[in-house]
């Protein structure tokens, strides 16, 4: 195992740069929580406490530290994922910051496929409100659903509302029994001091109130988990039991996943960090015991599993892109296998994502194109933050930056030219608020095309849908706060726009049969037009499409002009018949009768006379508006269930069912109209304060109301 530090990417002043060779002495660790429960200022603090920073709150450019621009920096930390790594009894310890708006979900799912163990932050005075933040509830069960391992960090203790205990119990029932506390607080007065280790009962003399019962339900909860069967009756019997094996099966159960110790902290003061830096080095588990991804060649062809292996295969993944407007496109990497070095050629792989619009099952053909290419790297940083600071080296299991990679997008494997891979997707949620946008001058359309190419790269949880039947622009977003800062990246990038009211695609059909004639006669000196058709049209169920039924008997059509009837027909109904130029859809036109000339009928007029036709039925029998619904499935809290059916009888839906979907939650499947759903990602998070979902898919079109 090799430690050492690395000089900064300038000259001046010398900022240690921790690197590693030994995947075992690394520690990937992604901080959890919601908005406002102190993660930044917690990373602030533990690099400080290590010496990677001066001071906590001080911003690391090159190697010089300023406090420029503080209200851009903390919006960046906001809705970004940033690394920051540190240096603890020679292991690496590679933290992980996550933004909590839960609109930047797909910035969590990616610092949890880069780390290998999660910290839950829960700020002190939560517990006073009887209940954990529902967004809070909703990042632990992300972390779950991928069998993350967890401790919980009790953060600002020295709040002036702060209730440890309550906070505690509070985790205990929002999170389950496996959250027990591993550390109690040692106070003086009001004034936090100390921590009081149960398992190791230090210092001694000084257990605070209540210390017994919390060790021996730590110590229960331990032995629960142990693979000995035997300690349980040895405990009962009386027997202490040594800590080390205590120590050692705690660090099997977190590993696991299925206990979460609990460490109260004091940023300002310190309290609590070195407690916490022991269970990141000596309770979390390394790369080395954690499964990777699975992994292929680029053509499919299958692989064996990877190893965090130094000496093998290379196969690294990009978590996050940015744009440096100095160095240009920054992509972060986890190097799951292998070693990433400087001045070598590596292959950089795409996959393929088809996005639908807004009717599942349609793509317009937007998305992300699967992409091959081999690129040079020229230097391999270590991140702090925005900082980069140059390295001979990245192996498997620690976390790099490479800059100016040409194709490289959010998502995409990094492999060796002579060896390509492709690592499978990780899982990144849908997004469901569509926003249009419009460049405000033709000048800005350029601009915006541009601008948009780069986010989108940056960005898997943005869909741009451009849709052929609305000529609308269409970005699908996460929600308000991430449709925010997309625009204000566009604005940035020097795209002037504006946004409008999404327009839904809409259909027309027959509103009641009709027999028709469509005549197109024209004579106007030499070479005229003549073409009849006599043609009944009858509606047909919803989705039925257009049936073309040719009962021409005796040739009062010629053959040869009955394809062209039909394709005047079905150019007309993709023209539409209405001003909006709506395609009318699920109707039959039976072709009975018709008349030809010799001379002047041609496949041009009976095209002309099919579409007449249509026309013809569309102003006898009327039309019916048609607009889409879309199948909702939401999953919401059952305290919030009645709120969210109510809401959903108002926006014209109607409930198929109400399943249950775990302890105290409910599954509502309903279908409602998407001219009502624009909106919907905001209002349900609004109405349930973000601890309800949903998805949606296409389920069918049926009449609008007048």
């Amino acid at each position: 195992m090799a430690v050492r530090a690395e000089a900064g990417q300038r000259s001046g002043n010398r900022t240690p740069v921790p690197t590693v060779s030994d995947p075992s002495r690394v520690r990937n660790v992604v901080l959890v929580g919601p908005s406002g429960s102190g993660k930044t200022t917690l990373v602030e603090a533990l690099l400080a406490h290590t010496a990677a920073i001066p001071r906590p709150g001080a911003v690391v450019e090159g190697t010089t530290v300023c406090d420029h621009d503080p209200a851009a920096v903390r919006q960046q930390r906001s809705v970004a994922l940033s690394v920051a790594p540190l240096l603890h009894e020679d292991t690496k310890i590679n933290l992980i910051d996550t933004p909590g708006y839960g609109d930047f979900v797909g910035e969590l799912r990616a610092g949890l496929r880069a780390a290998d163990a999660a910290l839950f932050v829960v700020p002190a005075n939560e517990g006073r409100e009887g209940a954990i933040d529902p967004a809070a509830v909703a990042q632990w069960e992300e972390c779950a659903a991928v069998g993350m391992p967890r401790a919980v960090v009790v953060a600002r203790c020295d709040h002036a509302r702060a209730d440890l205990e309550a906070t505690i119990a509070a985790c205990q029932e929002a999170f389950g029994s496996g959250v027990a506390p591993l550390y109690l607080p040692i106070r003086d007065g009001d004034r936090l001091t100390g921590l009081y280790g149960l398992l190791s009962q230090t210092p001694p003399g000084q257990a605070p109130p209540g210390a017994e019962d919390a060790r021996s339900e730590l110590v229960e909860g331990i032995i629960e988990q142990s693979e000995d069967e035997s300690l349980m009756e040895r405990y009962l019997g009386g027997e202490e039991l040594d800590v080390t094996t205590l120590v050692d099966d705690l660090e099997t159960a977190v590993s696991r996943g299925s206990f979460h110790p609990v460490i109260p902290v004091c940023a300002s003061s310190g309290t609590g960090l070195d407690a916490l830096l022991e269970v990141l080095t000596g309770g979390f588990p390394s790369p080395l015991e954690r499964p990777l991804p699975p992994v292929s060649g680029v053509e499919g062809a299958a692989h064996p599993p990877l190893t965090a292996d130094p000496d093998g295969p290379l196969a690294a993944e990009i978590v996050r892109t940015s744009a440096d407007p100095y160095v240009g496109r920054v992509s972060l990497v986890r190097v799951f296998s292998g070693t990433l070095r400087p001045e070598s050629t590596v292959h950089v792989s795409g996959h393929h994502v088809s996005i639908p619009t807004q009717r599942d099952g349609e793509s317009n053909g937007a998305g992300s194109d699967g992409h091959d290419a081999d690129e040079r790297l020229a230097h391999v940083y270590a991140p702090l933050g925005a900082t980069l600071r140059e390295v001979e080296a990245c192996v498997a299991g620690d976390i790099c930056a490479l800059t100016k990679l040409g194709t490289a997008e959010t998502g995409d494997t990094v492999s060796a030219a002579e060896h390509p891979l492709l690592l499978s997707c990780w899982d990144l949620p849908r997004p469901l608020l569509p926003v249009a946008v419009a460049a405000r001058t033709r000048g800005d359309e350029d601009a915006l095309v541009k601008t948009l190419g780069k986010i989108v790269a940056a960005d898997p949880t943005l869909h741009l849908e451009r849709n052929q039947e609305t000529h609308q622009t269409v970005l699908w977003c996460m929600g308000e706060a991430h449709a925010d800062v997309v625009l204000s990246r566009l604005r940035a990038g020097g795209a002037d726009v504006d946004t409008e009211p999404v327009r839904i695609p809409l259909r027309t059909t027959l509103a009641a049969p009709a027999r028709v004639t469509g005549r197109h006669v024209k004579q106007s000196g030499g070479h005229g037009q003549y073409a009849v058709c006599h043609i009944e049209f009858e509606p047909l169920p919803r989705g039925a499409g257009i049936e073309f039924v040719d009962k021409i008997f005796g040739g009062s059509v010629p053959h040869q002009f009955i394809p062209s009837v039909e394709k005047g027909v079905r150019a007309q109904a993709a023209r539409g018949l209405t001003e909006d130029h709506h395609p009318v859809v699920d109707f039959r036109a039976t072709l009975v009768d018709g008349k030809a000339h010799s001379v002047d009928s041609s496949d041009a007029a009976f095209q002309t006379a099919g579409a007449i036709a249509l026309r013809e039925a569309a102003e006898a029998c009327g039309v019916q508006v048609l607009e889409p619904y879309d199948e909702v499935t939401v999953r919401v809290p059952d305290e919030h269930l009645g709120a969210v059916l109510g809401d959903l009888s108002g926006r014209r839906g109607r409930v198929l069912g109400t399943d249950l979907a775990g302890p105290g939650r409910s599954l509502v499947r309903a279908e409602v109209p998407c001219t009502e759903l624009c909106r919907y990602a905001v209002d349900l998070r609004a109405m349930t304060s973000g601890a309800a979902t949903f998805t949606r898919r296409s389920a069918r079109y049926d009449v609008a109301p007048g």
